[in-house]
């Protein structure tokens, strides 16, 4: 079974709710980036008329994480993930619809052959950046990813 984005969607319905009540949605994923929004409203804004740095986190992770998630299936290996750090700037109000992109499918191709090949966990630093429709930065999150062989 292929991941798209539908696929993902109905997945945030059932296990982080919070993250679909708040209006976070993947439109777009492949072997190299994936592409989630969200767009600011009042479930999900903070007190200074933005979005709240969270529901920006959710939606930032989900483009890593889902990526994440692709791999480790294509890879047909019992491979476990999980975050272990992450940080974010915020450089900018975000308001109006918010795309968070991630490319970096690669590292992922590479952690996994190298967790398959020596049996060791991998961690890797992953990049989402946010920006708003003008195509303005408003945000970047990095999250480190562990994965590991499940025995």
């Amino acid at each position: 079974m292929t991941i798209t984005p539908s696929k993902l969607n109905t997945f945030l319905i059932f296990k982080l709710p919070a993250a679909y009540l708040t209006g976070v949605r993947t439109k777009y994923i492949d072997n190299e980036k994936c592409v989630v929004t969200v767009k600011h409203k009042w479930i999900n804004q903070n007190p200074f008329n933005s979005m709240f740095w969270a529901v920006q986190g959710m939606a930032a992770e989900l483009t890593t994480g889902a990526l994440m998630m692709a791999k480790i299936k294509e890879s047909g290996k019992n491979i476990s993930m999980l975050v272990a750090n992450n940080n974010a700037t915020f450089t900018k109000k975000a308001t109006g619809r918010i795309t968070f992109v991630c490319y970096e499918g690669k590292k992922i191709d590479d952690a996994i052959l190298k967790t398959i090949k020596t049996g060791e966990g991998q961690t890797i630093w992953m990049e989402a950046v946010g920006t708003n429709a003008e195509g303005v930065q408003v945000s970047k999150f990095n999250f480190e990813w562990t994965i590991k062989i499940k025995n």
